[in-house]
């Protein structure tokens, strides 16, 4: 959704007029993230039709089909110049409905999965994060690098400002640890970070942002530190601030979603990485791209209470090892992103851009 809104902002710059039209799936949280942020909203029926059993093979087809009508009924009502895709089987019954319309797909992680690999079928341009997306595609469309595109909020941050935010103690000169794990968070890293937190909190202040299904546990660890510790550790459920988190923390430890692509080279922030092992491959193909441009290390999630405090502390102690990290991480930054697809939308509508 955020490379989506981003793209969205983009597009309102470049055409202030713009009418946007935000469709989606049905339920979940998507019609009023998307609400807030003044975007109309409407939802049709969708499901993926891979690895499921002919029972449910059969449901989905219909309501796949119930989906594409629904889209076809919106198009005719929208009227729109170009349509824009950034994956998910939601947008499946648009793409066959809007064939005939100028479509831009996004693709966040390097490699594409099943719903994006069918969108692009119908695209006229593939926007892709990393030059390594564009072998996972065999059409002879337009592949375009452009970057993840980052909301222009996150950029907002002083590292000054970050650090009164979180009330970091810059007096102390220890460098600062992001830990986080999505909105709800990755049980794995936090329990490892529980288990090795005094001997971390040692070394660094640590920003740790939990998730919602274990903050429970978390908040009562934090509550059990000793008195010296507590000040060095700043543990919240969720944070609106992503962007004064990322600018104050000097190493970061998460998973490695599509965002960990754009964000930490856009702060230029070296990370230990954890890909989620219970999906495809697709985080792992993530962090294999970061470690190889010597911006990244891997940590496997099975390894995680084992081997985190060893690797942590190795880099947390070696400002001159995450400098490097930093500089690799930063070559690899698409500041303008955003605006990248934004034009590549604006030039297949027919319009020109201001």
């Amino acid at each position: 959704m955020y490379p989506a809104l981003a793209v969205c902002e983009a597009l309102s710059a470049k055409q202030p007029a713009l009418d946007v039209l935000w469709v989606g799936g049905e339920g979940g949280m998507e019609e009023e993230l998307v609400n807030r942020v003044g975007i109309p909203f409407r939802s049709v029926p969708a499901a993926g039709v891979h690895g499921v059993g002919l029972r449910a093979l059969h449901g989905n087809i219909a309501k796949l089909a119930r989906g594409v009508a629904a889209s076809r009924r919106i198009l005719r009502e929208f009227k729109p110049d170009a349509l824009f895709f950034t994956g998910g089987f939601v947008a499946a019954p648009m793409a066959v409905a809007g064939r005939n319309i100028p479509t831009v797909l996004y693709v966040p992680d390097i490699e594409p999965g099943l719903a994006l690999k069918f969108l692009s079928r119908f695209a006229d341009v593939v926007t892709v994060t990393a030059p390594d997306s564009k072998k996972y595609f065999s059409r002879r469309g337009r592949i375009v690098l452009t970057g993840y595109p980052l909301r222009s909020d996150l950029s907002n941050w002083s590292r000054e400002k970050a650090i009164s935010h979180f009330r970091l103690d810059a007096s102390q000169k220890l460098p600062t640890l992001l830990v986080t794990g999505g909105s709800k968070g990755a049980r794995s890293i936090n329990m490892a970070v529980i288990k090795n937190l005094n001997s971390l909190l040692e070394i660094t202040q640590v920003i740790h942002i939990t998730g919602t299904l274990d903050w429970p546990v978390i908040e009562k660890a934090a509550d059990e530190l000793p008195a010296q510790m507590k000040s060095r550790y700043h543990a919240m459920p969720y944070s609106h601030e992503m962007g004064a988190a990322l600018t104050a923390a000097d190493l970061v430890l998460s998973r490695a979603g599509a965002s960990s692509l754009g964000e930490y080279p856009f702060f230029g922030l070296p990370a230990v990485l954890a890909p989620y092992p219970y999906a495809w491959r697709y985080q792992k193909v993530n962090a294999d791209y970061l470690v190889e441009k010597n911006a990244a290390i891997i940590l496997q999630d099975e390894l995680l209470e084992k081997n985190l405090l060893p690797v942590l502390k190795g880099l947390l102690l070696d400002s001159e090892k995450r400098e490097a990290m930093r500089i690799a991480m930063k070559k690899l930054s698409h500041p303008n992103a955003a605006d990248a697809i934004a034009s590549q939308l604006v030039e297949l509508a027919g319009a020109q851009p201001l």
